[in-house]
């Protein structure tokens, strides 16, 4: 089973700009459970917390990047 999942970046302004889309496997979700950071097209992001948007039928990851200044 495939889940379609947006990762969303929360932004210094509290702006959402989605970052990121595409299907994951039960496996990539499960493993949600044991990581605090993800890295995505090279960058890396804490992550912050989730949603299930049952509109959509999307999870929803919201992160916030971890640049040094």
């Amino acid at each position: 089973m495939q889940s379609n999942i947006l990762i969303l970046e929360k932004t210094s302004s509290g702006e959402l700009v989605k970052i990121d889309e595409r299907a994951w496997t039960t496996s990539m979700v499960q493993l949600l459970e044991h990581a605090n950071y993800l890295l995505v097209n090279d960058a890396e992001y804490e992550m912050l917390e989730g949603r299930l948007n049952v509109n959509t039928g999307n999870f929803e990851l919201l992160v916030e990047s971890i640049r040094k200044p």
